[in-house]
């Protein structure tokens, strides 16, 4: 769009819906650059948190707004989310993990109370090897979760408040007021 093109009352609204969102304390969301040439308008938050046994996960949320629409979004408003987390070496080879990463995206939807339609993702599990004058642990695992859906308005609050449940849900953080306590091993 050019400097000359009013924003769109529908962008507006919807990014300022997203901007209301307050998370659980320990995430923080901060807005980033977002994409250019996806849509028209576009805008996007990010979020880095760490979880119990020091899980680290980032995400970002982003909302693309094309007032002719785009084909595959039903809709002329699009949220992309993607999350990146650590995995520890047992919950890498558990088989079932993929389905419930993507459970934790759409449980987080269902909870509060977004409305969507196209929903569409991936769930990846990948692992790396150092080897060499490469620094870092000699083997890490990561689970990647894609996804993008339609909202059904600019009423982005809830959608907003899903993204930060599956970020937390990503790095193990208990529900809000239950509190863990530390296991000790016995010698």
């Amino acid at each position: 769009m050019t400097a000359m093109t009013p924003v769109p009352d529908l962008f507006r609204e919807a990014v300022a819906a997203l901007q209301a969102v307050r998370p659980r304390p320990e995430i923080s969301l901060e807005t980033m650059r977002a994409p250019q040439r996806l849509a028209p308008w576009s805008y996007a938050l990010s979020c880095d948190v760490s979880g119990p046994a020091d899980v680290l996960a980032s995400g970002r949320l982003v909302l693309l707004h094309d007032p002719d629409g785009q084909e595959g979004w039903d809709g002329v408003l699009r949220l992309v989310m993607y999350v990146r987390a650590e995995l520890d070496r047992e919950l890498a080879t558990d088989p079932f993990l993929p389905a419930v990463g993507w459970s934790w995206l759409t449980d987080a939807l269902e909870a509060s109370g977004a409305s969507w339609k196209a929903l569409g993702g991936t769930v990846t599990e990948t692992s790396s090897a150092r080897f060499g004058d490469i620094s870092g642990p000699a083997r890490t695992d990561d689970l990647e979760l894609r996804a993008s859906w339609t909202p059904a308005d600019a009423a982005l609050g809830p959608h907003g408040l899903a993204f930060c449940q599956v970020m937390a849900s990503v790095v193990g953080l208990p529900p809000v007021g239950v509190t863990l306590f530390e296991q000790r091993q016995s010698s």
